[in-house]
Order: C-alpha cells, then structure tokens, then sequence
C-alpha cells in the first residue's frame, strides 16, 4: 500500500522483548525501509538471540547484506496456484508477470507448486489471533497501567475502561476471541484453526523441499479509500496473501513493483524458507533491481 519495502522475519529471528502483545504466537517485528539493502542493514541491527524473549531463538548470527548483487541464476522461484483462484486487481497482475520476467531474465527458473490448503488460512487466522487477542488484552483493564476511566465500582471501571480505551475493530477481535476459547466452543474452533495452521506449515515445508522462494502478490488491490470498504469482511479479504506466511513463521518481504492507473503503488512479496532470510534479501534485491 505504501511503496517502501517491509519484511516479516522467522517466528523467533528477531526478540519482541519491549513489543505490546496481540497474537503471542504471532507477533513479529521487522524493518520498514525504503530500500531493499536498507533493510538488511536494518535487519543486522535487530536480529540475535535474547534472553528475555522466550521465542528467541539462539542461532548465529549472519551478515544480510552479503548475498545483495549476487547473480540468482538457478534460483528456484515456486508461485502458488491456489493463490490465482482469487480475485486479483488486473494492474498486479500484470505487475506479478513482469516480476516473473524479470526473475527468468536473471536465471532464475519458475515452477507452479500447491499449497492446498491456502483458502483456510485466513478464517484460521481470524479465530488464533483474536482467541490470543482477548488474553493478552486483558491486562489492559486501567488498574496497573494505561488509561482508567473511573467508574462507581471496580467491575465498571473496569467497563469504561475498556470501552473507551479499544477502538471497535480491537473489540469485535477480542470478542471474537472470548466466544473461540469459551466453554463448548473451544474445539470447535480454536483447535481445529489450530490444526489448519500445522497443515499450511507442513505443505510449506514441502514446497521448500522443491523451490527457494515463493513470489505473489502483497495484497489483492492497491490501497482503498478510508471507509471504502464497510463490512469486517472485505478489510480482512485485504491479508489474504500476508496471512498464510504469518501462521506458518515464515520470512517475507513485499518489495514495490509499479503502480496502478492512479498512481498507488503495487508490491510484490517473496517468501522465503524458515530462517533463510539471506537468500529472501538476495532475490528481493534483484527484483527490485531488475
């Protein structure tokens, strides 16, 4: 939406020690910049393990400028079929042509793969983040920390707090959350999303076995207007190709790659294998140099 270039990191590469929790299991930080060089700098900073993130993980510690301008003859680029059953704004896909051009130009080689189970990802999505949601939101009730609205009695400070402290899209999340994980719900729910998250995680897995990278679109559409879109449902239409890679701890980068007629920039996202973000940056860098 912004044209600058943002990358996920591996679930565990980078600490979150000092981040607000929403989704423990989902959280990530990593760089936003301009350039695709600016975020390995940015990413050499930032990446190692910490003691005080239990999700840090403890690897060595490896230098992400160093594969920028290498040659990416052989790579093996993989794009998701079940990924172009949905409906695409027709300027990215002609933007998604251009980048497969270009990575076959560099030596690069493309191959078709499935990832079956795709379409799931994010109704998945939507039940994981805001079960984890409605926990770690609790804490928020305006008695250690934060905002209080003071009310006659603590159960309705407690109310006012959290009424004028989230805005309604936190709310529906965290409502959404507290009926998933409720009494009679929670396997209905919770654990079958759950299970669709390890099965998006094992057929990545066996993508990678086959390919180096993945290549599709950011998002479905440039940026709408504020307001634009009016039920719940479109707005969450709008992560469809982020979601899939966020509930599997996957790395990503979305790099710019033109625009539509209106001028809004278009990105593209490469996805890389787990903690395998020096090749991710090297075939982002040629993209994006291409």
């Amino acid at each position: 939406f912004c044209g600058i270039v943002g990358l996920k990191p591996t679930y565990g590469l980078v600490s979150r020690y000092g981040l607000i929790a929403f989704s423990s299991s989902l959280d990530q930080i990593g760089p936003l910049t301009r350039n695709v060089k600016d975020c390995a700098i940015m990413l050499n900073a930032i990446a190692g393990f910490d003691p005080h993130d239990e999700t840090s993980v403890n690897i060595k510690k490896e230098d992400y400028t160093s594969f920028l301008g290498k040659e990416i003859k052989g790579k093996r680029i993989g794009i998701i079929k079940e990924a172009m059953d949905f409906d695409i704004q027709d300027e990215i896909k002609e933007e998604l042509k251009k980048t497969i051009n270009t990575l076959v130009k560099l030596g690069a080689t493309i191959t078709e793969i499935s990832i079956a189970h795709l379409k799931y990802a994010l109704p998945a999505y939507y039940i994981v983040a805001p079960s984890e949601a409605s926990s770690n939101l609790s804490r928020f009730d305006g008695v250690r920390y934060g905002l209080t609205v003071q009310g006659k009695t603590l159960t309705n400070t407690y109310e006012l707090t959290r009424t004028e402290g989230f805005g309604e899209e936190v709310k529906r999340r965290i409502l959404i959350g507290t009926f998933a994980l409720s009494a009679g719900y929670y396997d209905a729910y919770y654990l079958k999303a759950s299970k669709i998250r390890k099965i998006l995680a094992n057929e990545f897995e066996k993508a990678f076995k086959t390919i180096d990278t993945l290549l599709l679109p950011t998002t479905a559409t440039t940026a709408f207007k504020l307001g634009e879109k009016k039920s719940p449902l479109e707005m969450y239409m709008s992560d469809i190709f982020t979601i899939p890679v966020n509930l599997a701890g996957l790395p990503a980068i979305s790099v710019p790659h033109g625009s539509d007629k209106n001028g809004l920039p278009i990105g593209m996202q490469l996805i890389g294998n787990w903690f395998k973000e020096k090749e991710l940056l090297q075939i982002a860098y040629a993209v994006e140099n291409g």
